[in-house]
This record gives C-alpha cells, structure tokens and sequence, in this order.
C-alpha cells in the first residue's frame, strides 16, 4: 500500500508531541492553552450559533430546513 510521507511526517511529529505529555489529553490541551496566550496574537471568540430547526415531510421523504424553502434533500 502506497504510504503519503507527508502523513507519515505529521503523524511522527504528532507522535513526538503527544509523548511529551505521556499522551495525556488534558495535559495536552493545557499546552495549546498555554502556547496560544503565550503568542500574543488577538483571539476572536463567535458566539454559538442557533441550530437551524427542521422537518421531515413523510409523504414525500424530504427534509426541509427553516433558512431556506429551496434546500431539500430528496
């Protein structure tokens, strides 16, 4: 099977940070944290959006969303 040495890359140098924390998830995300308040750049945080309701027309066995009369899926 052919092997694409840029995954192989990413996935060593995923391997080498993650053993730095002993794989530990939290300990990692604590990192990302850190480096990214370290960095100064300005972060922007969204708001979370409102899910977009829907609902199922039996009879045809489409789905219509609120947004848009156009999108349905057949």
């Amino acid at each position: 099977m052919w092997q694409d040495p840029i995954v192989e890359e990413t996935r060593a140098l995923r391997e080498q940070y993650a053993s730095r924390f002993n794989h530990d998830g939290r300990a990692i995300f604590e990192d990302i944290l850190r480096r990214q308040a370290a960095s100064g750049r300005k972060l922007v945080t969204f708001p979370p959006r409102q899910p977009i309701q829907t609902s199922v027309d039996p009879q045809q066995q489409t789905v219509k969303t609120g947004e848009s009369p156009t999108a349905s899926i057949a």
